[in-house]
């Protein structure tokens, strides 16, 4: 029994709709997570979602800019759903193709039209032929969608489904014409060295490309060549195929498999790379191509289009004025940093402080790794540079950093707790959590992370990687988070909220575990350490990023 069917466009336009007997919950809230989850992240290689009770089931119609999606009770074991939703969109292609090859997905909306027999006909035949096949056997537990669970599907979009209607039942096979889906907007060594002024917001991080270097890569695409090298040299390959024509995945392949290759040449984890390139087959197949452009060119811009939109933040992260915020409360602003040992959390964590004094807050640093030896002298030097650099006189006769310690072997989450209720006391204005380095299997290490996160309740969570690790950056966020899940003492466990990316100038163009962070957590970069200095901290840019990854 399926809760809904709707059809829209790209756009947001719902054109048809069908919601199945007794069900009086709209279709708009699990419609709007799947759009901000999978299509607006480019996420859209595989065709299954779930939202909450449901399992949602969508097809790309490329061509036309349409999509359709089936919902239906995620207990529900319905075998002909995949076969179901591609006859319809063939049905509806074919009834409908002169109103859209015309004036599209509007075409329809000015012109009332009939498409619940159609489609109650194929639903009754999907059915129908369903119960022909012989009972599947049994799955065993290792064989369940539960056995495979893994942390992404615990990964929630902040702001919730902001698009779902409040009460009203709704009547069932009826077109909502010129409804419109909430579309959400796509926004874009410290010793003896004087770093300078970091008022205000960071600058980005950027690259920059010669136009010759353009030239080269334009000249490449003219030139027809299977032996010619280079990521631009592949798209000569296919310079031939050109006209009005609709792409088919065996036009896409030979690109797909280049640009595969190039992605994980550049650091993307090679998993991500896969999933990337089989989420642009999707966003093209059956797309009409202009007259004068190749299939390789169509391919790469849809792939810089895809990985602009991973890297943008899907929320803004505006520490500047959530600091200002919790001011207003009357309670300092907590961050948490994690990672792995050696990653540079203690030394970024510094960078950032100089940031947030240079900004006029006040900082409480809590030196919650009471395990490494020699991490709480670590940042006693950094507390002792940062108030010599803005020393107490200027500041009313007040050290605008201090450190909160209690040695080794104590228990972290204590420590953070006591620091927390100290600096809310003394009117810090922030609070910066150090912990222990631990690697990402290290179960007690990890259950004692959870614990502290889960007791203190910070502000933001950042975990702390380097630019250098491809396959590994991804291991290590996913086993992070699972663990924070595992161990939660809420229904709704609290997950990594952002990724500090370290030693970002030591990998030239090989930027891919920005690609492999952002899109395994769906969380944004939020800082980006660039150097030795305390000034060299910088935002992200993602455009810039995008293009340092697809340079040959």
């Amino acid at each position: 029994m399926l809760d809904f069917f709707t059809i829209f466009s790209k756009g947001g336009i719902v054109l048809w709709c069908f919601q199945g007997a007794g069900v009086t919950e709209s279709f708009t809230g699990p419609v709007n997570a799947l759009i901000r989850s999978v299509i607006l992240q480019e996420r859209s290689g595989n065709n299954s979602f779930t939202h909450e009770a449901l399992s949602l089931k969508y097809k790309l119609d490329n061509e036309f800019e349409l999509i359709f999606v089936v919902g239906f009770q995620k207990i529900l074991t319905l075998t002909y759903v995949d076969k179901f939703i591609d006859d319809v969109q063939l049905h509806f292609r074919d009834r409908y193709k002169n109103e859209l090859e015309q004036k599209g997905a509007l075409k329809l909306l000015n012109n009332s039209f009939e498409f619940e027999n159609d489609f109650k006909m194929l639903l009754r035949e999907a059915e129908d032929s369903s119960k022909a096949r012989s009972p599947a056997p049994m799955r065993s537990f290792k064989q369940s969608e539960k056995s495979q669970k893994t942390v992404k599907s615990m990964i929630e979009t902040k702001g919730g489904d902001k698009g779902k209607e409040q009460g009203g039942k709704k009547n069932k096979n009826t077109k909502k014409e010129g409804e419109c889906f909430l579309l959400l907007e796509v926004l874009d060594v410290f010793q003896g060295m004087q770093p300078s002024s970091m008022k205000g917001d960071l600058l980005s991080v950027d690259y920059e490309s010669s136009e010759g270097e353009e030239m080269e890569d334009e000249d490449e695409e003219v030139v027809v060549s299977e032996t010619s090298g280079g990521f631009g040299g592949m798209f000569g390959m296919l310079k031939g195929l050109v006209g009005s024509k609709s792409l088919s995945q065996e036009d896409m392949e030979p690109v797909l498999e280049k640009m595969r290759d190039h992605l994980i040449a550049k650091n993307v984890a090679a998993d991500i790379a896969s999933q990337l390139c089989d989420s642009v087959a999707k966003k093209l197949e059956g797309k009409v191509m202009g007259t004068f452009t190749t299939v390789a060119s169509t391919v790469k811009q849809a792939l810089q289009d895809s990985l602009v939109q991973i890297l943008q933040p899907k929320r803004r992260v505006d520490i500047l004025r959530d600091v200002m915020e919790a001011q207003s409360q009357r309670r300092p602003f907590v961050i948490t940093f994690c990672g792995v040992n050696g990653v540079g959390k203690s030394t970024n964590l510094a960078k950032i402080s100089y940031w947030l004094i240079e900004n006029g807050f006040t900082v409480l640093i809590a030196a919650c790794d009471t395990f490494r030896a020699g991490a709480v002298e670590q940042l006693r030097t950094h507390q002792r540079r940062l108030n010599s650099l803005h020393p107490p006189e200027k500041h009313g006769g007040r050290p605008v950093v201090q450190l909160y310690e209690k040695g080794y072997g104590k228990d972290a989450a204590g420590i953070a707790m006591e620091a927390i209720a100290y600096a809310r006391n003394q009117a810090f204005d922030v609070v910066l959590v150090d912990t222990a380095g631990r690697m990402q299997d290290n179960a007690p290490l990890m259950t004692a992370l959870a614990k502290l996160i889960a007791v203190n309740m910070p502000d933001l969570v950042l975990f702390v990687g380097e630019a250098l690790v491809g396959n590994e950056a991804v291991d290590q966020l996913v086993k992070f988070n699972q663990a924070l899940a595992d161990h939660s003492m809420s229904d709704k466990p609290r997950l990594i909220d952002g990724i500090v990316l370290t030693k970002f100038d030591t990998i030239d163009d090989k930027v891919g575990a920005a690609i492999s962070m952002t899109y395994i957590t769906g969380q944004p970069i939020v800082f980006v350490g660039t150097g030795q200095t305390y000034n060299d901290l910088r935002s992200l840019n993602a455009r810039a990023v995008v293009s340092a990854l697809m340079k040959a």
